[in-house]
């Protein structure tokens, strides 16, 4: 599509106005995914000052498939293709996965053509291979900020195709990019909380949080996991280490249960596996060990069918992000340039919860949801930020 039909993405806007609301698809939907950035990735603190856009109570059906191909083929081979970039296995069964299958029971669901999927992309990649995958699809999901760095050439490259990240919070507002952000420190500080709440019931005080390499969203997640965890129970103890033999190696599995023996070795009562590729390995041994253990992103992992035994799940899920924000897309809601922030106790998607809670439980994790949609811990949370991204 030309830079003039690109105008006409929205022309049939006005017509859809006059159809009957449908109930917005931003409702809790336990959807999937583990970290590694999917990791929740937020590289740098979150600008206040963005003029986010807040998920409507209601949205507009999906206009008709020659509507959507109009607005939507930049491409102009007459079918609508979404493709999907990922920093790590397509087939994870964690935080890539999840928002591949998302990418695809949106195009079934529309009738689009299959996704076209890139996965283990490295940052060092990134720029060619989102570049590539670009000149074949209409629209572009890229799953985390590890590899969005060129995104800002690459959407005036490519300004027909339609460019979505789910990049987390801090990630730079961008003209052609509609992104889905998140708060590191709100979702750290519910699984501390829900840590410490499971661990009230043991004899054990010790939580190892095995992540890749001291990355700025790590350092923002664990310090306010620190918060929440002896906030709740000032005498349990965290401590970070790290997995990876390089920036954003999330996927380092022999490494990660090592780090895991080792904690187990040492007393470890609880593990916090903010992993990609690593994570699931992860936990079975954590299951194995007969420990505490959580995701990292997931939120379907209470669910009856999950294979693993999770405790908690720690949702900051791309797969539900990309399922409340699609029908907004396809509507002409969601521009590009626009961006919609998920934040604790507003929206249903993002937080930590624990799988199967006491009356007790869930009464203290309703409260401390309040309290983050009411702002009680957004200095606390201002000073993590600083800390964790400052040099």
């Amino acid at each position: 599509m030309s830079k003039t039909t690109t105008g006409k993405r929205f022309l049939w806007l006005p017509a859809l106005l006059a159809l009957a609301l449908v109930a917005a698809a931003c409702g809790s939907d336990s959807a999937s995914s583990d970290a590694g950035s999917d990791d929740p990735t937020t590289t740098a603190a979150p600008d206040d000052s963005s003029e986010d856009t807040e998920a409507p109570a209601e949205t507009e059906p999906p206009p008709p498939m020659d509507e959507m191909v109009e607005a939507f083929d930049a491409n102009g081979d007459g079918v609508v293709t979404i493709g999907v970039a990922a920093a790590g296995p397509a087939n994870d069964g964690a935080y890539y996965q999840a928002v591949v299958d998302a990418a695809q029971s949106i195009s079934a669901e529309n009738g689009f053509a299959d996704p076209i999927v890139v996965d283990e992309i490295q940052a060092a990649d990134a720029a060619t291979a989102l570049s590539d995958l670009a000149a074949q699809v209409d629209i572009l999901v890229v799953g985390a900020s590890e590899i969005a760095e060129p995104l800002g050439d690459l959407t005036e490259k490519f300004p027909d195709v339609y460019w979505y990240c789910n990049c987390g919070a801090g990630f730079p507002d961008t003209p052609g990019l509609a992104q889905a952000l998140d708060d590191g420190s709100e979702i750290g500080f519910t699984a501390g909380a829900a840590t410490a709440l499971l661990l009230g019931e043991t004899d054990q005080t010790e939580v190892v949080f095995i992540g890749c390499c001291d990355l700025g969203f790590e350092k923002e997640f664990f310090l306010s996991f620190q918060m929440g965890l002896t906030e709740t129970n000032a005498g349990l103890t965290v401590t970070y280490v790290p997995s990876g033999d390089f920036p954003f190696d999330f996927n380092n599995v022999a490494n990660a249960t090592e780090a895991l023996s080792n904690a187990v070795a040492g007393g470890a009562g609880a593990v916090v596996p903010y992993l990609g590729e690593a994570h699931r390995p992860v936990v079975q041994a954590a299951n194995e060990a007969g420990i505490i253990t959580m995701s990292a992103g997931s939120s379907t992992v209470c669910d009856a069918s999950e294979e693993l035994d999770y405790s908690i799940a720690v949702r900051f899920d791309g797969g539900d992000y990309i399922r409340a924000i699609f029908p907004q897309i396809l509507s002409g809601e969601m521009k590009e340039g626009d961006i919609k922030r998920f934040l604790v106790g507003v929206d249903a998607e993002p937080g930590a919860v624990i799988c199967n809670p006491t009356d007790e439980q869930q009464t203290a994790m309703d409260e401390v949801y309040a309290k983050i949609a009411a702002g009680d811990y957004a200095a606390d949370f201002g000073a993590i930020k600083g800390e964790a991204y400052a040099g």
